[in-house]
């Protein structure tokens, strides 16, 4: 959001939350067969173009009815609460920072997905068992508002550190981690920088330095941050947890494009995100899901997906468009944390967390 992502920064997701028609292409219920409904449960940042879902409807016979369920940490729990009598077929956003809980409750069915082999072997966490199959990834980042920290004629942060000297107080806002993946993935980035005796006191000065928690990415972004386009500057906070690949989306539409994208990123606050879909457990339509899986690592859809969510496809094959590749931010070392590590220990740092950041 996908990992990451401002997805509704682009206006993309005007439409209204809940049942949205889409399209779909795979392997099944093509032909003269009537067309069959696909429910694909998903976060609210969701975003694919029309063209390639319409494509998708033509030659797969399904229709796909698209459920928004909140942020994903949200979305994961009500999926985890329905489990065999899920909301929909196929669910699309569970990321790494989530997956054993997913996993170890049961909600997905295996299936490996056509295309599967173009996927980086890195990315496939569950490559063994193919409950999930990876769709895309990101670097959870802080970025900054550059305008503000020129006009304060004031160096914008870095790193963890530089988060908590006094010049900074005040400006940053980050999500909830107990209910946003972003924020989920900014907590494990300062676990993996500080370690499991000094992340604790780390955000104990945070907290005194005046970080603010917002409830979503779209608050923090969109609500919070001074430099989102679609938040209208109406934000105060230069300093928000995004990803790696957010400026793009503000310079989409921008004409004449600017040399340079007006938020940047700071490189030593980065956590490494995977997004995730899976056939759900108990699905109604078991073989339109199958469908949807493989549409979704197929190549339209992954070539579709940098300047839709803002984030890198998973496919090694995927062309990235040139305002993806010239504005948004390469992460050469990111931080990141073993699946087991934070299978075993995700629900204690979180509620740890908030009894620091929330209290």
């Amino acid at each position: 959001m996908t990992l990451r992502t401002h997805r509704r920064a682009t206006g993309v997701l005007a439409a209204a939350l809940g049942a949205a028609l889409l399209a779909g292409c795979g392997g099944s219920g093509g032909g003269g067969d009537a067309p069959k409904t696909v429910t694909l449960v998903t976060h609210d940042s969701f975003a694919v173009s029309d063209s390639v879902l319409e494509k998708f409807e033509r030659e797969s016979g399904h229709t796909v009815k698209v459920v928004r369920a909140g942020d994903a940490g949200t979305a994961v729990n009500q999926e985890i609460l329905s489990k065999g009598n899920p909301q929909g077929d196929v669910f699309f956003g569970v990321d790494n920072t989530l997956l054993s809980r997913a996993l170890d409750h049961g909600i997905f069915t295996p299936y490996e997905a056509k295309g599967l082999d173009e996927v980086p072997a890195e990315l496939r966490l569950d490559r063994d068992r193919h409950r999930v199959t990876p769709v895309d990834y990101g670097d959870i980042c802080v970025n900054y508002d550059r305008a503000w920290f020129e006009k304060k004629d004031l160096a914008p942060p870095e790193t963890y550190d530089d988060l908590l000297k006094p010049a900074y107080k005040d400006l940053l806002v980050t999500e909830n981690a107990e209910t946003s993946s972003p924020g989920l993935a900014f907590l494990l980035g300062s676990v993996a920088e500080y370690g499991d005796d000094g992340w604790r006191d780390y955000w104990k000065k945070l907290k005194a330095n005046g970080v603010e928690v917002a409830g979503s990415w779209e608050q923090a972004y969109n609500d919070r941050f001074s430099g989102s386009a679609a938040g209208k500057g109406k934000g105060d906070k230069p300093l928000v947890v995004s990803y790696a690949s957010s400026p793009p989306a503000e310079v989409l539409g921008a004409e004449p494009r600017p040399e340079r994208a007006p938020t940047g990123v700071a490189k030593g606050t980065c956590f490494r995100q995977v997004e995730f879909a899976g056939l759900l457990h108990g699905a109604a339509n078991p073989e339109g899901g199958k469908a949807l899986l493989d549409f979704l690592i197929g190549r339209e859809f992954q070539e579709d997906v940098p300047l839709q969510m803002f984030v890198h496809p998973a496919r090694a094959d995927a062309e990235l468009p040139e305002l993806f590749t010239r504005y948004g931010e390469t992460v050469e070392r990111p931080a990141g944390l073993a699946p087991e590590k934070i299978a075993e220990n995700r629900e204690d740092w979180v509620k740890a967390w908030s009894r620091i950041a929330l209290r």
